[in-house]
This record gives C-alpha cells, sequence and structure tokens, in this order.
C-alpha cells in the first residue's frame, strides 16, 4: 500500500511523532487512521516503559495561580536533562499538571501513593476513589478521553526522556490545612 504525503503529515500533526515513526504506523496499519495512531500509542507506552527506570534529577519547579489568586499551585516536575528542562514540550507540560491539580484538587500522585488505610476504607469504590484522587488517574481537562498518565506517557515518548511528577502543593484560600 501507498502512503501519501498529506497523510503522514495529517497523522503527525494529531499526535506529534516523526515523520518516519507516522510513515511506519501508517504502512503497518495499511493506511488506516484510527489503527495508525493506536501503533503510535502503544510504541508510546512502550517507550515510556523503557525510560521509566532511567533516573530524573533535572526539571523544574512550576507555580501556577487560578480564579483571581484564590488558587495556587507548585509542582516538582523532573526529567533527565537540563536541556529537556529548558524545552517548550516539558514547559507546556508542567503548566498543564500545575492547572490540573489546580482545577481538581487531587491528594495523590499515583494509585501507589494512597495510604493502606485509606485504600481499605474505600474498597468498594477504589477504583472511583482513584480516579478523583490520584493526579494520573484524572481524566485530562484539556482532553476528557485521556488520562493524565495517558497524556504523560505521550509527552515522554515525543521528547524521548523519563519524565516524573516529583511532588505538588494546592493552597486554596481560605482553607484549612
Amino acid at each position: 500500500m501507498k502512503i501519501n504525503a498529506k497523510d503522514i503529515q495529517k497523522l503527525r500533526e494529531k499526535t506529534s511523532a516523526g515523520v518516519m515513526d507516522c510513515k511506519k504506523a501508517l504502512t503497518q496499519a495499511k493506511g488506516d487512521f484510527e489503527k495508525a495512531i493506536e501503533v503510535l500509542r502503544e510504541q508510546g507506552i512502550a517507550l515510556a516503559k523503557k525510560k521509566a527506570a532511567r533516573t530524573a534529577s533535572e526539571g523544574r519547579i512550576e507555580a501556577y495561580v487560578h480564579m483571581h489568586n484564590r488558587i495556587g499551585v507548585l509542582v516538582e516536575m523532573n526529567c533527565e536533562t537540563d536541556f529537556v528542562a529548558k524545552c517548550d514540550d516539558f514547559k507546556h507540560l508542567c503548566k498543564d499538571v500545575a492547572m490540573q491539580i489546580a482545577a481538581l484538587n487531587p491528594r495523590y500522585i499515583k494509585k501507589e501513593d494512597v495510604p493502606k488505610e485509606i485504600a481499605q476504607e474505600n474498597k468498594s469504590r477504589l477504583e472511583e476513589f482513584c480516579k478523583e484522587n490520584c493526579l494520573l488517574e484524572q481524566a485530562f481537562i484539556k482532553d476528557q478521553a485521556k488520562t493524565m498518565k495517558d497524556y504523560l506517557t505521550e509527552v515522554i515518548a515525543k521528547i524521548g526522556e523519563n519524565i516524573v511528577i516529583r511532588r505538588f502543593i494546592r493552597f486554596q484560600l481560605g482553607e484549612e490545612s
């Protein structure tokens, strides 16, 4: 099957994947655009898993203030190199993560961070509890079709480095600690 440049460009615009990756995905999917997106997503997940073991000690602290200075967030995001910490894709990710925290007020970063006692208390609805309270399990505010974990995985695949959300704190005016 012959893959044309318009299809490659369209897939590239939608996924931010490289030209050759888009061409390979379209070829593998026999020209089916949706299957090609799924192929790229699976490749991105595999790449992110490989990179997860690598040390992420560079990064940035992102500050976000929302709603007429009534909500504020500080988030520490880590990556492998200072070069990536300065790139626009990483900065954009940091801003999106901070906005997500401001909007949905998660209590934990991932499922594994939920204390055993709290997990036990919410045993009957643990999956729902995690979707509400774990940042990486929440639906991404800018694209409800994917979770924050999916979004993070996409950025890891695009940038090519391990990225970790290390910690965050959210302040809301008038809220008790």
